[in-house]
């Protein structure tokens, strides 16, 4: 692993992980390329930062669940490759029932490029502590629509109430959201802003 990365769970001793990239059950269909261990990597800095969001939920009775954190861009390579393959849809119906395949690259759900490969972004939910069962958010991970935004008004009053409460408690952390997954942060401070490692999940 390269200098200045770290395993998360050897900083946060109670986060969840659900690394779907290492399984079948993502939108391509098959584990990715370089993730060779349901593991989760970030940068130190991200790492530090991201214990004091994840010791922030815990006294709110939450813990947090990883999807996704550094990833090399040999699996953002295998994104792009699947993508220019108009014929493979074998997981349309999860992920993205309601896009044309062909608009993929145009609506910006699959890039040749992702922040998650500078180290510095995680992909998140959280976990009630006294039922164990995901924070009702209103859409999966990884969904390619509308519903996945933030903002997004086609839900209920709670389960945005619920995506508020896990934007803000990152943002006081440091992490940036973006306006079209709920569940995807960026450190504002990444260290490392202009460079996208290629090393493996493992």
């Amino acid at each position: 692993m390269k200098e200045n990365f770290v395993y998360v769970t050897d900083v946060i001793s109670n986060v969840m992980l659900d690394i779907r990239y290492y399984s079948s059950y993502n939108f391509v269909g098959e584990r990715i390329d370089g993730y060779k261990a349901p593991i989760a990597i970030l940068t130190t800095i991200a790492t530090n930062a991201l214990k004091e969001a994840s010791d922030y939920f815990n006294e709110k009775g939450f813990i947090i669940k990883i999807y996704d954190c550094y990833r090399p861009m040999k699996a953002v390579n295998h994104f792009v490759r699947w993508a220019e393959d108009l014929n493979d849809t074998k997981m349309k119906e999860y992920f993205y029932p309601d896009v044309n395949k062909r608009q993929l690259f145009i609506k910006g759900f699959i890039s040749k490029r992702s922040g998650h490969s500078r180290g510095s972004t995680v992909d998140l939910t959280l976990v009630d502590m006294k039922t164990g069962k995901d924070l009702d958010m209103g859409g999966s991970f990884d969904y390619f629509g509308e519903l996945s935004w933030p903002s997004y008004k086609g839900i209920t009053e709670e389960q945005y109430k619920n995506r508020m409460f896990l934007q803000e408690g990152m943002k006081k952390f440091g992490f940036n959201p973006i306006k079209t997954e709920w569940w995807h942060f960026t450190l504002n401070d990444e260290p490392y802003k202009d460079i996208y490692f290629d090393f493996d999940v493992e």
